[in-house]
C-alpha cells in the first residue's frame, strides 16, 4: 500500500501489525503519526550526523550532544539549517514511543544512485587526465559510507534484534588515502597537488558541495568532528564495509550509465585556472 505521510495513517494500514519498521524520514509529525500506530514494533530510525551539537571535537561518539529540537515540520527549501534539529525530534519521538528502537546517524552516503555527487566527483575526476586540485591536506581525515553497506546493515539490525544508537559511517582515513584508493579502483594513478586550505579559501573555493567547491573538503579545525565518527561501535554492531576501490569503481560505472546523474563541484576549466595559481 501506498501512504502519503502527510495523511493520517490508512485504518486498515494501522490495523496490520508490524513486526519491524526502516524509518528514513526528516519530518517530525510523520514519525510522531507512524510511531503511534505501531507502537509495539521494533523501529529503525534513520537519523543523521547532523544531530550532534559539536563539528569541531575529533573522533566523537554517538554518546555526543546534541542540538535542541525543532518539533515543527519545517520546509527544508526555506530552512536547510531546520534538517539536524528536525531529525533530533524525530529520534526522541521514537525513543519516546516505542520499546524496542534503533538509531543509525549516517555521515557521508557515497556509491551508485547518489542524488548529491559529492562523492561522485572523485571517481569521475582522478579518472581524467591531468593534475588534480586536492582538498585541503592529504592527512586531513575523513569517512564515507557506502550506501549498499548501510542498506544491508540495516536490514541486519532488524534481522538481529539490535537496539541501540550508532553512527552509520565508515572508518576513519586519511583524504589522502581516500582519494589514492579512489584512483586505484578507476584504475587511475594521478598527479594530486595539495596546496592547502588557506590557498584554497583564497582563491574563493568552496568546501563540501555546490558548482564552485572542492567536495570532501572540510574547513580545518572547525569541521574536525564533522566526518571523523568512531567506526568501532558500529563495527562491533555488524556493520562491515566494502573497500573504496570497489565504491569508486562501481560509482564511476553507473556514472557514465547515466549521464543526468547528480554531480556537484568545480568544472574543469575552474579547476585549472585554480592550479595554475599554485607557486612552483
Amino acid at each position: 500500500m501506498v501512504w502519503d505521510r502527510a495523511d493520517d495513517v490508512p485504518a486498515d494500514l494501522a490495523a496490520e501489525a508490524l513486526d519491524a519498521v526502516i524509518d528514513v524520514s526528516r519530518i517530525p509529525s510523520h514519525v510522531r503519526k507512524a510511531v503511534a500506530a505501531w507502537p509495539d514494533a521494533h523501529w529503525v530510525f534513520v537519523s543523521t550526523v547532523n544531530v550532534y551539537a559539536d563539528n569541531a571535537t575529533p573522533d566523537p561518539g554517538p554518546d555526543s550532544p546534541r542540538v535542541d529540537p525543532i518539533d515543527e515540520d519545517h520546509d527544508l527549501k526555506e530552512h536547510p539549517e531546520s534538517y539536524g534539529p528536525m531529525k533530533v525530534s524525530c529520534e526522541n519521538a521514537v525513543q519516546g514511543g516505542v520499546e524496542r528502537s534503533t538509531l543509525v546517524r549516517p555521515g557521508l552516503i557515497v556509491g551508485p544512485g547518489d542524488p548529491t555527487g559529492r562523492y561522485g566527483y572523485w571517481p569521475e575526476r582522478l579518472a581524467d587526465p591531468g593534475p588534480v586540485l586536492g582538498p585541503g591536506d592529504p592527512q586531513d581525515r575523513t569517512q564515507i559510507i557506502d550506501v549498499r553497506d548501510l542498506a544491508e546493515w540495516l536490514v541486519r539490525l532488524v534481522e538481529d534484534g539490535t537496539t541501540g544508537v550508532y553512527d552509520g559511517i565508515g572508518p576513519v582515513n586519511p583524504i589522502g588515502e581516500v582519494l589514492a584508493q579512489t584512483a586505484a579502483g578507476v584504475g587511475a594513478s594521478p598527479e594530486i597537488l595539495w596546496p592547502g586550505q588557506e590557498f584554497l579559501a583564497e582563491q574563493g573555493v568552496e568546501p563540501w558541495a555546490g558548482d564552485g567547491a572542492l567536495p570532501l573538503w572540510l574547513p580545518r579545525p572547525e569541521y574536525d568532528g564533522m566526518a571523523t565518527h568512531r567506526f568501532s561501535p558500529s563495527e562491533a554492531a555488524g556493520l562491515t564495509v566494502r573497500s573504496y576501490a570497489d565504491t569508486a569503481r562501481d560509482t564511476l560505472a553507473w556514472m557514465r550509465a547515466n549521464p543526468d546523474a547528480a554531480r556537484t563541484g568545480m568544472s574543469r576549466e575552474r579547476e585549472a585556472e585554480v592550479l595554475g595559481r599554485i607557486s612552483p
